[in-house]
């Protein structure tokens, strides 16, 4: 029943935002009584964290199977593949942006408790960006973090308001300018295709 409310809120929440969905909609829609959503629920406010904590859990998950696809060949690789990873997310149909900077902008008060949890997510993506800009071998590793942190909450962003065909079809190339750069080695030329990669 939890898993079933929970899926429900997630779908909603991130298909119409946080603020638009209230807790008698989730309740017609996962065909549940309300004392069963607040059992496990207390609050609307508990199930905006649970709905983020999901986020976070798939998003790390999708993340390590990109990963691992191109980590056996090497650091520069791996980055490749988690950035084709994440330009297809962006490119995706069912794609409505980055759950936590959405949530993020509708909970404008620091105490909420989901604000945590976006927070703790991109603090994440900071870190596992560091680590491997630092197996890779970049100069300045933290500023190469945070380049590329900026570079993916951009395409977060834009591909949510200009979808597929936008600046999102240069994520992976940006983010190997910029690795390469600070490498003294020259860039790729080519770009394959989302279709093809």
């Amino acid at each position: 029943m939890r898993a079933r409310i929970l899926q429900t809120a997630r779908d909603l929440f991130y298909r119409e935002g946080l603020r638009a969905i209230g807790v008698d909609r989730i309740v017609a829609e996962s065909g549940v009584a309300k004392t069963s959503l607040y059992r496990w629920f207390p609050s609307k406010d508990d199930l905006i964290a649970a709905f983020l904590v999901e986020e976070e859990r798939e998003r790390w998950e999708s993340w390590d199977r990109n990963a691992a696809r191109f980590s056996a060949a090497s650091p520069l690789e791996e980055l490749r593949g988690i950035f084709i990873g994440l330009e297809r997310q962006i490119a995706s149909s069912t794609f409505r942006g980055c759950p936590f900077l959405n949530a993020v902008t509708e909970l404008p008060d620091p105490a909420h408790p989901a604000r945590a949890v976006c927070e703790r997510a991109t603090m994440e993506l900071r870190t596992r960006l560091l680590e491997l800009v630092t197996s890779i071998g970049v100069r300045n590793p933290q500023q190469v973090s945070d380049q590329l942190t900026l570079l993916v909450e951009g395409a977060f962003a834009s591909g949510q308001l200009i979808g597929k065909q936008g600046p999102v079809t240069q994520l992976r190339v940006m983010a190997e300018l910029l690795v390469r750069s600070q490498m003294n080695v020259v860039p790729l030329a080519r770009q394959d295709s989302l279709e093809t990669a």
